[in-house]
């Protein structure tokens, strides 16, 4: 909710403009209401509120001076002037000292709907370009720039990194962490359409312990959020580090059905047992043993309570011990070297990751010899393609398409390679950042928003992958390609 301050010397004109505006309905809610113009500028210092809707001329300080005292203290907080006067030049020097909008009393009520519209959508924008340049400057690893994006006056000792996971309500963090009279700034920005990051900034670290050990911490409870916890770092330079860690916490999900607290505790040596099985399947010729040894994994990560840093850690020394093994057997197999991103938009689980891993192991066995030339088998591989086409802006796993277009998962890899010239997740990912070139250049929606209709939860992966095909953030394509339509 955008938190609203109400100020004016007659009490009766607070009240008209309280009624006259559903504020709830568009995401506002009222946090204060003033006849004084002094303590309405300690609640503006104080709250720093979204929005201050105040009348121009008071007997203490007039609504032009409490919006100038607000911009020269650094608070961010918009105007809206209401005023009995209808001179010109008042309008014009509000709007000059930066005023969103200028009203004369009393209200029409019948722009009320209208404006507050505009009004939530200003917001929202405002709020979406804060939270990516934030969420920029978090992951930067750049202390003078994440300086900038903090608060006046907040300084950092020692940093904790929350990532939420939720998907319904967004959760209140104030009411679930209790941090009431405890010295800890929370900056929260979100990172996507369901994942909530929370940065904890102290001076001290023993303000920071314990803070976490009452969250709801009942795996497969309904309802509650998973929230990855990362370890305590100092200074600002390590928020980028701890995020990092956070969200391979709360990726948990990826090996179990948990929900609650998970902290960040690798485990990265017990996974030894598991590579040294599946060096003896390879190099030992112990093929046999495929089935029994696919269960045991998905059932020895769980029984340890291993995450998604071990997930990552078994895929790329797999993805290492098999193609030094076999290299010219598995070249168009799409076995990459893979982050925790990455692994998680490429396969839904690790149930599906050990699907995979299958597969490979039985075509090895096999010896690869099914022709790939067949008419079926290209008939099918072509339908799943049109399929693609189609729906890439949904979530695709090329496990849940091979079954359905009945082709073995690995033989899909290769037929992507020999017939398109590139991996599955290469084609999904140029169909999408194609569709999003498109939407910068011709929409002017928010970029998350642009994320979501191209196939990306994640913005921040997004980001990068956008990047990684342009050279350039989506911001900066955007704001390129609007420059390049403006030159005559």
């Amino acid at each position: 909710m955008y938190k609203v301050i109400i100020v004016d010397d007659e009490s009766w004109a607070i009240r008209g403009i309280s009624n006259a505006f559903d504020w709830e309905q568009y995401g506002f809610e009222i946090s204060g209401q003033f006849t004084s113009a002094y303590q309405a500028w300690e609640a503006i210092a104080l709250q720093e509120p979204d929005l201050v809707v105040t009348d121009i001329r008071m007997p203490e300080i007039s609504g032009l001076d409490l919006m100038k005292r607000a911009k020269a203290q650094g608070i961010d907080s918009e105007f809206v002037i209401i005023s009995g006067y209808a001179e010109f030049e008042y309008a014009q020097e509000a709007l000059r000292y930066g005023a969103l909008d200028y009203f004369l009393k009393p209200l029409d009520v019948d722009m009320t709907d209208t404006f507050l519209a505009k009004l939530a959508l200003h917001f929202s924008r405002r709020s979406e370009a804060r939270n990516h340049l934030l969420l920029d400057a978090l992951t930067s690893a750049d202390e003078d720039e994440i300086r900038r994006c903090l608060p006046a006056g907040m300084s950092a000792g020692c940093c904790q990194v929350l990532a939420v996971h939720y998907e319904a309500d967004r959760p209140k963090l104030s009411e679930l962490l209790k941090l009431d009279g405890q010295p800890v700034h929370v900056l929260e920005v979100e990172n996507g359409a369901s994942t909530l990051l929370a940065v904890l900034i102290t001076e001290q670290e023993s303000e920071l312990e314990g803070i976490t050990d009452e969250w709801p911490a009942a795996a497969g409870s309904p309802g509650l959020p998973v929230v990855g916890i990362s370890s305590i770092g100092s200074g600002l330079k390590q928020i980028s580090k701890l995020i990092k860690e956070a969200e391979l916490a709360a990726s948990r999900v990826f090996v179990d059905e948990a929900s609650g607290a998970v902290h960040y505790n690798p485990k990265l040596p017990l996974v030894k047992p598991c590579i040294d099985e599946l060096h003896s399947i390879v190099h030992g010729n112990q093929y046999d043993s495929i089935e029994t040894y696919i269960l045991g994994l998905q059932e020895y990560f769980r029984l340890h309570e291993l995450g998604m840093i071990e997930v990552v850690y078994l895929w790329n020394q797999a993805v290492g011990l098999l193609t030094s093994a076999y290299s010219e057997e598995l070249r168009d197999m799409e076995l990459e070297f893979l982050n925790y991103a990455e692994l998680k938009e490429r396969f839904e689980d690790l149930e599906s990751l050990c699907s995979f891993l299958h597969d490979v192991l039985t075509v090895l066995r096999q010896g690869n010899s099914r022709a790939l030339q067949e008419g079926d088998i290209l008939s099918c591989f072509n339908r799943m393609v049109a399929y693609i086409d189609r729906n890439y802006e949904q979530k695709l796993y090329l496990k849940e398409l091979s079954v359905q277009f009945f082709i073995n998962q690995v033989y899909c890899c290769q037929l992507f390679k020999k017939n398109l010239g590139k991996t599955f997740s290469e084609y999904v990912a140029e169909l999408r950042i194609r569709k999003a070139r498109g939407l910068l250049q011709q929409t002017d929606l928010s970029i998350e928003s642009i994320a979501i209709q191209s196939g990306y939860v994640d913005y921040y992966y997004f980001n990068k992958v956008f990047k990684k095909h342009c050279g350039m953030t989506p911001a900066k394509f955007r704001k390129r390609e609007a420059e390049r339509s403006r030159r005559p």
